[in-house]
């Protein structure tokens, strides 16, 4: 067994997992990164460690500084768990729409947080820009800068999508995540071109979200609306500019939950609605690519995070989501 040297040499290098439910489903082979083995239990610990690293690289943070993010939760936790380990203050601004358990995780790791009403990106009172602003203000400070600051979708092309290749043997035919930042997207799907131009890259759009349009029609433009914390997203961020997008999906929170009850019920696999929506993305673009295909998506994050919300009944009732739709299929 590999030995690390320090704890943030634990970020990445996570094990790649065939899915059975998906697999069969989709008459494929259907592969899942799992990102909840990260020390923060998300993806979102490469994009931290790597816009910190970056940082420090460029001289724009000191010893005893301060970094400072908007977040829906998980580059938080990750940013805290590195800026502990480096010797940082954290400062996160959150929506106060997110789920409990990552403000409570924020608030036991050490970080300081400022929750803001949840508000549309033109809006002063956004999240990022509250975080943006705070940063400014503060001495020897960082703002990380996650939806446009590339550092985060280099993260994805030297790891994640060179950990994916390794892991498959350079036998693969697709790829599909949501987009938040679109770092993961567009890093892997970058990383992974590199290595065969013919990899088809997808995008897993969920409901709400503005970027199906834009690349199906050219057109920002959203429908409806998800529960799903951490992805969706109504503009081309730095980190999507380029992103070597081939096709495109969209896929509801109903769908999504379906495979997170799979996973579960069947695998053992207690994920959040992120990952949900990616693996019946990956569903549909193996459909799409043929019998025997091979697909990997991003399982994003723990389920643990949701455990108020995703897997809390009334909670799925107020929002108008089947409490256990009792699914088999999908």
């Amino acid at each position: 067994m590999h030995t690390a040297l320090d704890t943030l040499a634990l970020i990445g290098h996570t094990p790649l997992v065939r899915l059975k439910g998906p697999s069969a489903a989709a008459g494929a082979e259907i592969f899942a990164k799992c990102e909840f083995a990260n020390p923060g239990a998300s993806v979102k610990d490469r994009a931290a460690l790597s816009i910190v690293e970056d940082a420090e690289a460029r001289g724009l943070i000191q010893p005893g500084g301060t970094i400072v993010e908007g977040t829906a939760g998980n580059t938080g936790i990750g940013l805290a768990l590195v800026a502990n380990a480096k010797g940082y203050r954290t400062i996160i601004v959150m929506p106060e729409t997110q789920s409990r358990e990552k403000m409570d995780t924020l608030r036991a790791l050490g970080a300081e947080l400022v929750l803001v009403p949840a508000a549309p990106y033109s809006n002063p009172g956004h999240f990022v820009h509250t975080s943006r602003r705070i940063a400014e203000e503060t001495p020897n400070a960082i703002w990380a800068n996650q939806f446009d600051n590339i550092a985060n979708r280099r993260a994805h092309i030297v790891g994640t999508a060179a950990e994916i290749w390794e892991q498959m043997d350079g036998r693969i035919d697709g790829f599909t995540c949501a987009a938040g930042t679109g770092g993961t997207l567009a890093g892997v799907g970058l990383g992974l071109k590199e290595k065969d131009e013919s990899v088809t890259i997808a995008l897993t759009d969920p409901h709400g979200a503005a970027l199906y349009d834009y690349y199906a029609h050219g057109e920002l433009r959203s429908e409806g609306s998800s529960v799903a914390e951490g992805i969706g997203q109504g503009r081309i961020t730095a980190n999507l500019d380029g992103a070597p997008i081939d096709t495109q999906f969209r896929v509801s929170d109903e769908e999504g939950i379906v495979w997170v009850r799979r996973l579960l019920a069947e695998e053992g696999l207690c994920l959040g609605l992120s990952s949900g929506i990616n693996v019946a993305g990956a569903v549909l673009l193996a459909r799409q690519l043929g019998p025997g295909s091979r697909v990997a998506t991003i399982l994003c994050d723990t389920g643990f995070r949701y455990l108020s919300t995703l897997y809390n009944p009334e909670w799925l009732a107020a929002k108008g989501l089947a409490v256990d739709s009792g699914a088999t299929s999908a």
